[in-house]
């Protein structure tokens, strides 16, 4: 396959082994399914530190998320070093190219979870993420409902917002940003905006982190705005029955579709007609600061910190990191 300095060459040994057992999609076709797609995909991953989901013998065994560049990377491929919330650092891959993310698959790779910035600087990013998760006894028509409301609110703060299938239930809504703020800030933006969005819709959306708290809504998961924190690429396969692909949807067409109908078996095909519906996603760039403005609000408010993922240190201003029930127990 092309490469900037020349063809590349890529092996993909054990073509044969079957990724997903009950579906009978092979390392070959997972292969032939990124090339395919190759123009969306690179869209979403394309220089930024990447982590790599990888299932040595296929799905339903044993996964490992490789944040190291895994042994052999080869020598044309880039890395670049990332700081993690523990304030240590290592290096990650970079894909630059369809070569790199073939060799990926080569290593068994299902899932592309790309950090929300750019090689050159990995401290602030320069996409807000929004992912809408249903809770139980809400599905997918839950969370396309609650998109749409966020799309209006993005749109009210000068954002641009992009949609896709998670690939499973949810829905993930991304907006290009200008790189002016680091991940701290981008997070309290994101809180922002969901809170205002749970304002609007009470009885359908939560930023309760804790499970026990959120009820039959869809909550907004705030936390995949942190550092070392991802979500699974456009055109990213997910591990799950059907070898679904997590898809990039314009907005007019999200209400009729499932997510069951994007797999790697049709979704090439569904590129080749439609285009990529995330075409143009590098010209409308926003800005954080609109949604700071509503984190600040609450703030003044009475609104404080949510909690931090649990590998996290102790966070300034973090409520503590109880169970809600253990707390009244230990009451």
């Amino acid at each position: 396959m092309p490469g900037p300095d020349g063809p590349r060459q890529v092996r993909v040994s054990s073509p044969d082994r079957v990724m997903w057992p009950d579906d009978g999609v092979t390392k070959w076709e997972l292969a032939q399914y990124l090339v395919s797609v190759g123009e969306g995909l690179l869209r979403a991953v394309a220089d930024r530190p990447v982590t790599l989901q990888r299932f040595p013998e296929g799905v339903q065994g044993e996964e490992f998320f490789s944040k190291n560049p895994p042994r052999g990377v080869p020598e044309w491929a880039r890395t670049v070093v990332c700081t993690y919330p523990s304030g240590r650092q290592h290096p990650q891959l970079v894909i630059d190219e369809l070569a790199t993310a073939v060799w990926a698959v080569q290593m068994n790779t299902v899932t592309f979870h790309p950090w929300p910035v750019r090689a050159a600087d990995n401290d602030n990013p320069d996409e807000l993420r929004i992912d809408l998760d249903p809770q139980p006894g809400r599905g997918f028509p839950d969370a396309v409902e609650a998109a749409f409301a966020l799309k209006e609110l993005m749109e009210e703060l000068g954002l641009t917002p992009w949609v896709k299938t998670s690939g499973n239930r949810g829905v993930h809504v991304y907006a290009r940003v200008e790189p002016t703020h680091e991940f701290l800030d981008v997070r309290h933006g994101v809180i922002g905006i969901a809170r205002e969005l749970e304002r609007r819709l009470p009885d359908l959306v939560t930023t309760a982190w804790w499970k026990e708290e959120r009820g039959e809504k869809v909550f907004v998961d705030f936390n995949q705005a942190n550092r070392d924190r991802t979500i699974a690429s456009a055109y990213s396969p997910r591990p799950l029955p059907g070898a679904p692909v997590s898809m990039p949807v314009a907005w007019e067409r999200l209400r009729d579709v499932s997510p069951r109908e994007f797999t790697v078996r049709t979704a090439p095909g569904i590129v080749a007609a439609d285009g990529d519906a995330w075409a143009g996603m590098e010209r409308a760039v926003g800005r954080v600061a609109p949604a700071l403005e509503l984190w600040e609000r609450d703030v003044a408010a009475g609104l404080g910190e949510l909690p931090f993922p649990p590998e996290y240190p102790k966070m300034p201003g973090e409520p503590p990191r109880v169970q809600p029930s253990r707390k009244r127990m230990e009451g």
